[in-house]
């Protein structure tokens, strides 16, 4: 279907009946606008990314900022006070913006739901603009869906569907398919501009707000970026500065160091900190990927209780209720086992014991990635927080050092956790498994009974980039090699034809997931990012080629 495109934008992607009301000339107006204002600045702190990437690789290692000291010394400013739908946080369910996940998660009992059109979600034209669709609906009450084995899906009516928080994608990131004065739009703007136009009165209209997920900033400059933008975007359709809430996920080594900061910029708009674990552990990795010394063990041996990753969430939870914000815990990545009685139980004892040491530590709630896990969170954090919050946690004996954050105890981490080969084969096959399903269009993958997305992918590539790199050595007594790497990648992808037969294998996107991934995992060139080293893969032509 054809839709009017407003002067300077061209929109290369089709355009089916159902999304037209989505791309509507307005909309675009207003997706435009935000890119004409704000992209050039995006360019430019991207290309700060590249600058600070090569200091890293020179040595100067992170360190908290000399020329912000006044601003992380000051007790003159906190952050807005919660928003309504965002007081109590306690358990917050994740997930893309599929039409049956978007009912599951309004009707989960959580007390919020993220939609993520970031790292669950594989961001094809179509499954871009069905999830504005989706959750048009979802925020109008109106979504219904009727799944292929005559199952009928329909939202609760009792007044206990989840707040909603919607996460864009990362500053990174472009959509290839709408362009503006011929460049393709920062895919943040796009996210965040076509949610917002349609749907920012709407949530105020049910008694909520607008609210968002910012994932992957590295500097308190992106923050202040975001910030811009959301008094423009308020500006332009006439609704109160600070009705927008946003949580940020320091998901980035070098956020970590510019926490408060962050938090400054956003003061006015702030609705707190989460700790986006698996993408830090990856942040960590690629920031320090040229250092020996932070070579990481096998991925299940880095957990919370890793020192740095320990010093992290201390941290995140001392300078949020030090601002007055939220301090969000993280996801674990098990999922029930249901054919296997043993394997769940153990599976969910771990869910218990990781939001008890959560909540234990003052986080003011927690995330779930499947429906079956909320009830297992509340439980956990009702029986420690009765109230809505633990803001009143101040942690003044916390004192986290640069150091601190950087601590993989001299080495004692890798020797203790260890590289194995079962941790070489199963980053390997997790890496190979999840790309494959991206490229197919599916962002959000159970894989060895863990819930898997591009985070944990990429902790997975990083690992065996990072090993071959510095030619470590297996508790086995091998040496992490470019050849072996590629000869068991080789063999996950044989052991995926022969599980799946040839008719089945012709028709996946095993070759060309096990091409992509031997370019990035053999210690030579690295891509900061599966979704970008894929993303061209997924265009609908003829956005291919700019």
């Amino acid at each position: 279907m054809a839709v009017q495109a407003v002067p300077g934008v061209a929109i290369l992607g089709p355009v089916a009946a159902e999304h037209a009301v989505i791309l509507t000339p307005e909309a675009q107006f207003f997706v435009a606008t935000l890119q004409r204002v704000f992209n050039s600045r995006r360019k430019d702190l991207l290309k700060r990314r590249q600058e600070r990437q090569k200091e890293l690789d020179a040595g100067r290692l992170p360190d908290f900022l000399p020329e912000t000291a006044s601003v992380r010394a000051s007790p003159a400013w906190r952050c807005a006070p919660p928003a309504p739908g965002l007081v109590d946080r306690r358990v917050e369910i994740t997930g893309p913006v599929d039409r049956k996940m978007v009912i599951n998660a309004f009707n989960s009992g959580a007390t919020q739901y993220m939609a993520d059109f970031e790292d669950s979600h594989a961001p094809t034209w179509s499954n871009n603009l069905d999830g504005h669709v989706n959750l048009r609906d979802a925020i109008r009450r109106t979504i219904t869906y009727s799944a292929p084995n005559g199952k009928n899906y329909n939202l609760r009516n009792d007044g206990k569907l989840a707040t909603l928080l919607v996460r864009p994608r990362g500053w990174h990131l472009e959509e290839a398919h709408f362009l503006v004065d011929g460049e393709p739009c920062s895919a943040s703007l796009f996210d965040f501009g076509l949610f917002f136009f349609h749907n920012a009165k709407a949530t105020l209209a049910v008694g909520e707000g607008p609210y968002f997920y910012l994932p992957k900033m590295e500097s308190h400059l992106e923050a202040r970026l975001w910030n811009d933008v959301f008094n423009a975007a308020q500006d332009m359709i006439r609704i109160p500065r600070g009705t927008i809430r946003a949580t940020v996920l320091i998901e980035t080594l070098l956020a970590a160091f510019e926490m408060e900061e962050i938090l400054y910029e956003l003061r006015d708009h702030s609705a707190g900190l989460n700790c986006g674990r698996w993408d830090y552990i990856f942040s960590f990795i690629k920031k320090l990927r040229n250092h020996r010394l932070y070579v990481l063990p096998d991925r299940s041996a880095v957990t919370m209780t890793s020192p740095f990753m320990d010093a992290y969430v201390r941290l995140l939870i001392k300078t949020c209720h030090k601002r007055g914000v939220h301090a969000m815990g993280g996801m674990a990545a098990q999922i029930p086992i249901k054919d296997d009685p043993a394997a769940n139980a153990a599976a969910l004892a771990k869910v218990r014991a990781d939001k008890e040491r959560e909540v234990i530590a003052g986080h003011d709630g927690t995330w779930v990635a499947h429906p079956d896990l909320v009830k297992i969170a509340l439980e956990v954090f009702n029986k420690h927080m009765p109230q809505p919050n633990q803001l009143f946690v101040r942690r003044d004996d916390v004192n986290v050092t640069a150091a601190d954050l950087l601590c993989v105890g001299g080495g004692q981490l890798l020797a203790e956790g260890g590289i194995t080969e079962r941790g070489l084969r199963d980053n390997l096959s997790v890496g190979l498994a999840y790309m494959e399903s991206w490229l197919r269009g599916v962002g959000c993958v159970p894989i060895h009974n863990l819930m898997e997305d591009a985070a944990t992918a990429e902790i997975s590539r990083s690992q065996v980039w990072q090993w071959v790199r510095h030619g470590a050595i297996t508790r086995e007594g091998r040496v992490v090699s470019a050849p072996w790497v590629l000869q068991i990648l080789q063999e996950e992808v044989e052991a995926a034809k022969g599980k799946m037969g040839p008719q089945r294998f012709a028709a996946s996107k095993y070759p060309l997931a096990a091409q992509l991934l031997a370019g990035t995992i053999t210690g030579g060139p690295y891509s900061d990012f599966l979704t970008t080293l894929c993303y061209d893969h997924i265009v609908t032509k003829p956005a291919s080629r700019m």
